[in-house]
């Protein structure tokens, strides 16, 4: 009995491998579609062979554990730095560092779980790939995006952020329509390498998709050469992103404060734009409560009374209510004549970085976590004016929500800004991939991004993604260029996620229509009763 069972699992195995291995494979060329060393255009045909591992079963449940095969080689590969970061900085244990990445991997993997088994679903009810693909894959990616504070990190189409005229559409679907784009030319691939299916609906998939894809292109050259025109006719500022590269080990020491201020003012002075510009420090470049008026507070004041440039820097801020202090990450704006004008405090916080969720309802996971920060999150957006304009500011990884940059460009803000502090990551892929997210935020607002970070990578994108200067990781540094205010509303900045909305109404169509005979059943049975 035992040693039939032990054959049935070994001939089940055996029989799988070529799924499995070819699950595995789709998850290794996800890898190799982002930042560091990835390559974009390998993302256009990533999932071609999970498709053929779908291909070999009628089972969902089955499907399920393919997609998540190909979720988890994925995100461990991507997201393998999260225990480089609650190890070093956490201060916690190695096992837990491996752990939270593993989980976080296996929860983001069910979204690839979802996809696989609901093609399949779908598949057996007689619905073609190229419909249900796109759909699905568009929908779980919003909902990842969202559900439970969201983590949109390296969604598909921000492996495209080198390829400047295939992303200047997403001004008018976000990158959920280039996400769309690319799984619908690799079942496109899928198709014609497999040949699986009629031949005439093979050819004339063919022809839709050559036909989006000049579109797209041609739209891309459009773009470009109207802004670069609009751009000539702009009005333009002088910036300077002061990059100090201050060691994460020294940096909340009381005891070399005031060296890094020292670091950054003279930097800050050598480099300060020509004219009435604007001077950016990176998240928590002053490490104590810069709103309180005396000590270091007003030797940062007196810097831009020297350059007559507007500064913008990070810190720590505090406020007490009913005899509790509650912290925030902030940004504050100080004008040239030394004045505070501004205060911005981070509203979309790090979960298990800046606070802890369910702490509350959870006491013995404060145990686990002693090391993590808890924060009290900002209300609102809020734009900080400057002369006739206005700052949308964005801290850490708020840059990757386009939800965030779109509320700001509602409320008429010429200039997205986000001061982060990448040093956590240390020489992983993460600063990379952090980068390549922000140019769309650029391209969805048509608005510059300036982008400073404390050790890098510091970067100023045009309206149309270009990155024009960027800084190298662990190098203090200054990047001296200029912005221009661009007046333009976009389709995206206006209506939002509008084409996520008719792709879950068409995928709820779908459903509906592929369990219509199962419903009716159930009704009849009802009635009868």
């Amino acid at each position: 009995m035992t040693q039939s069972i032990s054959q049935k699992i070994k001939r089940g195995l055996f029989q799988n491998y070529p799924s499995i291995g070819l699950s595995l494979f789709s998850g290794v060329l996800l890898i190799c579609s982002f930042p560091k060393f990835g390559v974009g255009l390998v993302a256009w045909f990533a999932f071609v062979p999970l498709f053929f591992a779908l291909r070999t079963t009628h089972e969902p449940l089955k499907a399920a554990g393919w997609g998540f095969l190909t979720g988890m080689v994925c995100h461990i590969g991507l997201l393998y730095w999260i225990s480089h970061v609650v190890v070093m900085y956490g201060y916690l244990p190695l096992y837990i560092g491996i752990s939270a990445m593993i989980l976080l991997s296996c929860f983001l993997s069910v979204y690839f779980s979802v996809f696989s088994a609901a093609l399949v679903f779908l598949r057996n009810k007689g619905y073609s790939e190229i419909v249900s693909a796109p759909l699905l894959w568009t929908c779980l990616e919003f909902l990842k995006s969202h559900l439970f504070t969201g983590f949109p990190w390296e969604n598909l189409a921000y492996s495209q952020y080198k390829y400047l005229t295939i992303i200047q559409f997403v001004d008018i679907t976000g990158i959920y329509g280039l996400s769309f784009i690319i799984m619908f030319v690799n079942v496109l691939l899928f198709d014609l390498v497999g040949q699986q299916g009629d031949k005439r609906k093979i050819v004339n998939e063919w022809v839709a998709g050559c036909i989006i894809l000049t579109l797209l292109i041609g739209y891309g050259k459009f773009s470009l050469d109207r802004i670069h025109a609009e751009l000539k006719q702009a009005e333009a500022m002088e910036v300077s992103l002061i990059q100090g590269n201050i060691d994460q080990n020294i940096k909340w020491d009381s005891r070399y404060q005031e060296e890094s201020i020292e670091i950054y003012r003279n930097m800050s002075l050598a480099k300060a734009p020509v004219g009435r510009g604007h001077i950016v420090w990176p998240e928590t470049a002053a490490p104590f409560f810069f709103q309180e008026p005396l000590g270091l507070s007003e030797v940062v004041r007196g810097i831009p009374r020297l350059s007559s440039d507007w500064l913008l820097l990070g810190s720590p801020s505090y406020t007490e209510e009913n005899r509790h202090i509650f912290y925030m990450n902030s940004a504050f704006l100080v004008s040239p004549e030394g004045k505070i004008t501004g205060k911005y405090d981070k509203v979309h916080l790090v979960p298990y970085g800046e606070y802890v969720p369910l702490r509350k309802y959870f006491p013995f996971i404060n145990k686990l976590v002693a090391g993590i920060g808890d924060f009290r999150k900002g209300e609102t957006n809020t734009p900080l004016p400057f002369d006739n304009h206005s700052l949308g500011i964005l801290i850490c990884y708020e840059g990757i929500f386009p939800e965030l940059s779109r509320a700001y460009k509602k409320y008429g803000v010429k200039l997205l800004v986000n001061i982060t502090n990448d040093a956590w990551f240390g020489h992983t892929s993460a600063p990379y991939q952090h980068l390549s997210m922000t140019v769309f935020r650029a391209v969805e607002n048509r608005l510059f991004f300036l982008r400073s970070a404390n050790t890098g990578i510091s970067a100023i994108i045009s309206p149309s993604g270009q990155i024009i200067k960027n800084s190298e990781l662990f190098q203090r540094t200054a990047l001296r260029g200029s912005v221009k205010f661009l007046d333009r509303r976009t389709i995206y900045a206006l209506y939002g996620d509008i084409f996520v909305y008719f792709c879950l109404l068409l995928l709820g169509a779908v459903f509906f229509s592929s369990i219509k005979g199962e419903l009716l059943s159930c009704w009849k049975i009802l009635s009868n009763k």
